[in-house]
């Protein structure tokens, strides 16, 4: 009697896909590292022209928006790191890579953006109390005005480089510089209003407006590392994955359950039962299982790491002694 299962296999991109595929992961890992690297070198001037800007004028919204950019220069540094770290390859003490510190990294950048936001209710509820001293404004908000639309920019061509190449620490730190550019934008408008009305307060209220939009976006940015780290299965991605399943098992002749998937921050990981009949020869399941393997990464269009267990019809229920997950993407 022939048996009817075998071990699992992988089916990766680094050990079976094409050479252009690979050469298509080269081109993207130094599109992306270069995308960081000008992250990081903005995120030092923008610093260095928000901290010229606050201290011509002493304003606290103008305070708020530099220690954002603090923040952003240190979480671009460990997200430049992190995104050095995720492209290495497996090794025996890290068999699956390193790629889900992509998480980590987004998680680190969203709690660094909630110390800011902090600092920025506190330092401007702080000098609103101790009593507000403004001046060379003017000076100082074109100097804001000037980093915004160089931040929204950036940001701009960070979040699409991030997509385009599927790269999560990229996509977080373009939203962080998108947010950093919003802040600014506000900064701008309250110091706007202080010229043309002469009432002070209007400052620290427009800091505490943006500390607090800011604290959304950091508590946001962590929610997403989190859900990342417990393997969220996205139901849009789910779906995709589930019609494009059911057309190649189609073409090939399978029969499936068991899905499960998650993304490491890069690669898609599927795992998925074929149920071939009992007599079936290990040899012909093994061929048609390998090519399911090895299609279905080009039609996800994503870099996808397939996993597959064969099992057989007839006796499926007979096998499995303890409950046995047999689900399938909605």
């Amino acid at each position: 009697m022939v048996p009817s299962l075998r071990p699992i296999r992988m089916a990766t991109s680094a050990q079976s896909a094409p050479v252009s595929q690979q050469a298509r992961f080269a081109e993207e890992v130094r599109h992306t590292r270069f995308a960081m690297r000008l992250s990081l070198l903005f995120g030092v001037v923008m610093l260095i022209g928000k901290g010229t800007a606050y201290f011509l004028t002493g304003s606290t919204a103008i305070l708020s928006d530099a220690a954002e950019s603090v923040v952003h220069v240190i979480a671009v540094s460990f997200a430049a790191y992190a995104l050095w770290l995720s492209t290495r390859p497996a090794n025996q003490r890290f068999l699956y890579g390193y790629e889900r510190i992509t998480f980590f990294s987004a998680g680190f950048e969203g709690a660094m953006i909630i110390v800011a936001a902090i600092a920025i209710l506190y330092a401007a509820i702080h000098k609103w109390v101790a009593g507000l001293q403004l001046e060379h404004l003017g000076l100082g908000t074109v100097f804001v005005l000037a980093a915004a639309f160089v931040n929204a920019a950036l940001g701009w061509y960070l979040i699409r480089t991030g997509r385009r190449n599927n790269s999560l620490i990229l996509e977080a730190d373009g939203k962080h510089v998108l947010t950093d550019s919003w802040t600014s934008f506000g900064v701008v408008a309250g110091l706007g209003l202080v010229m043309l009305t002469g009432w002070k307060p209007f400052d620290p209220i427009c800091a505490i407006v943006l500390g607090l939009n800011i604290l959304w976006s950091g508590g946001h940015l962590v929610w997403r590392s989190a859900r990342g780290l417990l393997d969220y299965s996205d139901p849009l991605l789910g779906r995709d994955l589930g019609q494009k399943l059911d057309a190649l098992c189609s073409e090939l002749g399978l029969q499936y359950h068991g899905v499960r998937f998650r993304t490491t921050g890069y690669r898609l990981m599927v795992e998925l039962h074929l149920l071939f009949p009992y007599n079936s020869p290990v040899g012909q399941a093994h061929h048609r299982a390998t090519q399911l393997e090895e299609r279905l990464p080009g039609i996800l269009g994503v870099p996808t790491e397939v996993l597959t267990h064969l099992e057989a019809l007839e006796d499926h229920g007979d096998v499995h002694h303890d409950e046995h997950y047999t689900g399938r993407p909605e």
